[in-house]
Order: structure tokens, then C-alpha cells, then sequence
């Protein structure tokens, strides 16, 4: 009896629209996205969100920070998660091993990580010298973009 008492928790509409939610989305996302791809996935979701959050430290220092620029954000976000699954629905149309999904998503980790590296250095967090050489351009281009929004 003890039992059944202790399932009032888990037995609750909230758990039950959750789990409905994930039963109908993971096919989905085994279908797009393939299956045995979850880790180079989450790593890429995490540097998108690591991204964000540095863009945002970055602008507010420099003063550029505005809602409507970090809007504007989320359709590009989507894009960005979005092509990874059109290059695996590619490579399975043309009979490829993964070589399109995996050529896309570790295009748009190094582009990623370039910008939330870049944004890191212009929120002024501690970062070796080595590195900010190795981004130097992508610095110097979100600069000169953060200059421009200021004077408008």
C-alpha cells in the first residue's frame, strides 16, 4: 500500500505531458539527427549555449547589449541546429557513412567555438595568449561590429 502511495508523486499530469513529450520527440531526433550521435550533438548544443552566454557578457560590458539584437539570435540558433540534420538526411539519401553530418556539425563547432572564444576575450575573461592569437580575426571582426552598433 505503502507503494501505491508513493506513485501520487510520480503518476502526475505534468510527469505524464513530459514523458508524452519525450516519447513522440526522440524519434524524431533519432530520425533527423541519427542514431549513436548524441555526444558530438550535446557538444555542439553546449557550445551554441556557451556562445550565447558569453555574446552576452561581451555586449553588456561593451554597452552594445540590446534585447532585440539577442531576438534576432534565435533563428539563427535554429539554423545552426537545424543543418546538422539536413546533412544526415543528405548522407542518407546519397548512401554516405556520416560524411556530409559529420563535415557540418564540426564545421559549425569550430565556427562555435571561434565566436564564444572571441566573446569570452571581449568580456574581458582571462584566456591564454595562444588562443586569442588563434581567434584573432573573429576578435577583432565582433570589435569592430560592437563599434559600429555604438555609434548608431
Amino acid at each position: 500500500m505503502k507503494f501505491l502511495q508513493s506513485l501520487e508523486n510520480v503518476a502526475t499530469p505534468a510527469n505524464g505531458w513530459a514523458a508524452t513529450f519525450g516519447a513522440v520527440l526522440s524519434p524524431i531526433l533519432h530520425y533527423l539527427y541519427g542514431s549513436e550521435r548524441r555526444d558530438i550533438l550535446v557538444v555542439l548544443l553546449v557550445m551554441i549555449a556557451l556562445d550565447w552566454l558569453t555574446g552576452v557578457f561581451a555586449s553588456k560590458k561593451d554597452q552594445t547589449y540590446s534585447s532585440e539584437y539577442g531576438l534576432s539570435r534565435i533563428p539563427r540558433t535554429l539554423f545552426l541546429i537545424a543543418l546538422p540534420a539536413l546533412a544526415n538526411l543528405l548522407d542518407r539519401v546519397m548512401g554516405t557513412p556520416g560524411f556530409l553530418f559529420y563535415g557540418v556539425t564540426f564545421g559549425l563547432m569550430y565556427h562555435t567555438w571561434t565566436s564564444l572564444t572571441a566573446n569570452a576575450h571581449r568580456a574581458g575573461w582571462p584566456m591564454p595568449e595562444a588562443i586569442e592569437k588563434l581567434v584573432g580575426s573573429e576578435i577583432k571582426a565582433k570589435a569592430e561590429r560592437a563599434a559600429r552598433k555604438e555609434s548608431k
